[in-house]
């Protein structure tokens, strides 16, 4: 037999990785010689580096760089196998994580910037990578992407056209009258950014990135008006049309930055991951395929790992079998969407802490139980 294992992380439990190795665990107590090809997956969201990176073989360097509030911390970035593709998620440089929640407020959301994630590229770039695969989920930013613009050089000018030399965040756009981008990297030019989003808000708007996702970032009724309308500025003065873009308002408006200074597209995350790590020619010849997250539901088929992997499956009509550290509401709404079956892996009742560190051995279990099934069958 041949098992192709495809899951996404559970979050704060395992990596895809991680799962991977519980689930191989479980197959070999029971098929000791079966073939078993492990490809770790993720959606674009947290965790896509590192899968991409252990699912070619890829290697993870360390940067300091400008956090969302100004101050250094130390984030990642991926090289993949094949040495010309890297991987970030902004969320390493510029995400939520670094803003605690009794920070969360109007004033320090105005402030917020992404100038990390383009200290990021240029850290990339120093590679000689010829691709860039940015996962755009879990922002604390609402800038734009201007922070992002200015560490790769573009320079943004006020109405004495000075350049705007502090760290741009999202109250501070309606300064902007004029955009320079004769300094930026000149690498950026042969460089092709692909963006991992499932997000298709524009950049301004009811349905923009203020209104949506700066509520719950910090913002209150009055400064999501004040940030839509500094998005609107920037979007006039940058042109090329950015603000009504799908995609463009994707982690506080970077997508419209990277859209508008990069070679850059929007693509659905599962899909983007599962073309880099070649996951249809892994399943169609495979007996089980097995997929997995921390929690399914009706949601899982809005682009989520599981989903994105048992619609490749389907085309080749091989099973689906997810696993998932709980199963919620309108979870049997997938059983028509590729879904074989989908199995809880909790063994017993016990608290969240204590379930999240017994992960592994739940998932090994669990899958040990599904192939004995399998080969009794």
């Amino acid at each position: 037999m041949k098992f192709v294992l495809a899951p996404d992380s559970f979050k704060e439990s395992m990596t895809a990785k991680e799962v991977c190795q519980a689930m191989e665990k479980g197959i070999k107590k029971v098929l000791p010689d079966t073939n078993i090809i492990s490809v770790p997956m993720a959606d674009g969201g947290e965790g896509t580096m590192d899968s991409l990176v252990d699912a070619t073989n890829g290697k993870k360097y360390a940067v300091k760089v400008t956090g969302p509030l100004g101050k250094q911390v130390t984030a990642h970035y991926g090289i993949l196998g094949d040495q010309k593709t890297a991987i970030i998620e902004m969320a390493e440089a510029s995400g939520l994580s670094y803003v605690p929640k009794e920070n969360r407020t109007p004033e320090t959301i105005k402030k917020t910037t992404t100038f990390g994630t383009g200290e990021l590229i240029n850290a990339a770039l120093e590679h000689n990578v010829s691709r860039i695969i940015i996962g755009l989920g879990g922002s604390s930013t609402n800038d734009g992407g201007s922070g992002m613009a200015q560490a790769i050089g573009v320079k943004f000018l006020d109405h004495d056209d000075h350049e705007i030399t502090q760290k741009l965040g999202g109250g501070d756009l309606k300064q902007i009258t004029r955009v320079d981008t004769r300094g930026i990297n000149p690498k950026i030019k042969n460089t092709e950014f692909l963006l991992a989003s499932d997000v298709t808000n524009p950049l301004t708007g009811s349905n923009g990135a203020s209104y949506v996702f700066g509520p719950q970032k910090g913002a209150d009724q009055a400064t999501v008006k004040e940030l839509n309308e500094n998005l609107a500025h920037y979007a006039t003065i940058i042109g090329k049309n950015i603000a009504k873009i799908p995609g463009s308002g994707a982690a506080g408006g970077l997508g419209a930055g990277l859209l508008a200074f990069t070679h850059a597209k929007i693509h659905p995350g599962v899909k983007l991951v599962a073309n880099e790590v070649h996951l249809a020619e892994k399943i169609k010849d495979a007996d089980y395929v097995f997929t997995g997250e921390g929690g399914t539901d009706f949601q899982t088929q809005f682009g989520k790992t599981p989903y994105g992997v048992a619609q490749i499956a389907k085309k080749y009509d091989v099973p689906v079998i997810s696993l998932a550290g709980y199963i919620d509401e309108g979870f049997d709404q997938l059983y028509d969407k590729g879904f074989t079956a989908i199995f809880g892996i909790l063994a017993k009742a016990e608290n969240i802490d204590q379930a999240l560190k017994d992960g592994p051995q739940n998932v090994e279990r669990t899958t040990e139980n599904i192939v004995r099934l399998i080969v009794k069958k």
